[in-house]
Formats: structure tokens, sequence, C-alpha cells
């Protein structure tokens, strides 16, 4: 049984403040509101954001629907 691998990339916060510049403080209330991506924890000290979502997002925002 083969198992298929997801090529996603994921990002660090700091990464995507980035691409979304926000404060840190501000990105985790939308975070707690569902209005930002909810992170995929990889571990006690590791939080991450699939690409993918945060591409989305950019197109939710420029659509006005964000």
């Amino acid at each position: 049984m083969s198992k298929e691998i997801n090529h996603e990339e994921l990002l660090r916060l700091p990464a995507v403040l980035q691409i979304i510049p926000v404060s840190r403080s501000h990105w985790w209330e939308g975070v707690k509101s569902k209005k930002y991506p909810q992170p995929i924890k990889l571990g006690p000290k590791i939080t991450v954001w699939k690409r993918s979502d945060i591409q989305q997002l950019i197109l939710e925002l420029s659509e006005g629907s964000g």
C-alpha cells in the first residue's frame, strides 16, 4: 500500500507576517476569531500554516469578502 506525500509548503509565523503585514497579536486575534486560517501544530513550539490557506486568504481579502 503506497502513501501519497502532500508537498504543500508550510509557513512559520514570520513568513506568514511577511505576506500578510499585520502585527503578531492582530494575526493571533484573527486566528482565534476564525478570520484567518487555522494553524497546524507540529510540536509544542512549532506552529505552521499551509501556503495554500494563506493564498486563499489573500484572494478573499482582495475580493473584499474577508
